[in-house]
């Protein structure tokens, strides 16, 4: 694989990994749009991988301070606002989980189409902008509820269809749900840590069995290029998402979906 190849998939994998656009839907297109062969499993887990590092390097604050409150609420019995939002994330964490499992297979052999992609694009992108139009946007990341949480959580397995967006369903439901934008996407990225490190472990296992060749320097590069852009983009997206609303990441999807329609027509 060459340097442009790679450049363009780890690319494309930061900056919409976090953003309302979806990046396996985005990932899946790549080789169509641009005249690649397909990337393969080991790259796919080596981009995800690079998502992974730039959040958990965002959050880290903020991850030291869950850990620490959540271990405090679980053997000292001592509650906090932090030790209930690290509660929140684990419990919206555990449907995507059995989803994935339940639903891996179906997903990887009937929804990988740019039929699908570009259905998904559209309509789950018309969602979002009926929430962000409709949402109160009145609470803050502290203030959701473990229902809320288990709500938010089981949207995500919507996210298994290519084109929907993980981040994109879930900043969708947390805005129905009353969240304000800036809260909805900071727990839908705090989400991802353990949603992405699970899919990732998934996809290291399926690697495993298939005993590919493995070009590491490929591999470091792509997680690297991917890490890199991903840390910027979620950087960006938190400073301004208040102020530009999803309206343009709306615009985009439609804009994307009609023009997979167009190639596939």
């Amino acid at each position: 694989m060459d340097f442009f190849q790679l450049l363009i998939l780890a690319a494309i994998q930061g900056l919409t990994e976090f953003l309302p656009i979806s990046s396996s839907g985005h990932l899946v297109l790549a080789p169509h749009l641009f005249g690649f062969h397909d990337q393969g499993l080991a790259l796919d887990i080596a981009v995800h991988l690079g998502s992974l590092i730039a959040v958990i390097t965002y959050f880290r604050r903020d991850i030291t301070q869950l850990t620490l409150a959540w271990g405090g609420s679980l053997i000292q019995q001592r509650h906090s606002p932090e030790s209930q939002l690290a509660w929140h994330i684990i419990i919206g964490t555990l449907p995507i989980i059995m989803g994935g499992l339940l639903l891996k297979s179906i997903v990887e052999d009937e929804l990988r189409m740019p039929w699908v992609i570009a259905s998904a694009t559209i309509g789950f992108g018309l969602l979002l902008a009926w929430a962000d139009w409709r949402g109160k946007r009145a609470k803050g990341v502290h203030e959701i509820n473990m229902q809320t949480a288990l709500i938010i959580g089981c949207s995500q397995i919507l996210a298994l269809i290519p084109g929907t967006s993980r981040s994109g369903i879930t900043i969708t439901t947390g805005l129905l749900l009353g969240m304000t934008r800036e809260a909805a996407t900071r727990f839908s990225l705090l989400l991802s840590i353990p949603t992405i490190l699970a899919a990732s472990l998934l996809m290291l296992i399926d690697l495993i069995q298939a005993t590919q060749p493995i070009a590491w320097l490929d591999l470091i590069t792509g997680s690297i290029l991917s890490a890199i852009t991903a840390y910027l983009c979620i950087h960006l997206f938190l400073r301004f998402v208040e102020r530009i609303g999803m309206w343009p990441f709306v615009i985009y999807r439609l804009l994307l979906g009609g023009f997979i329609f167009w190639l596939i027509f």
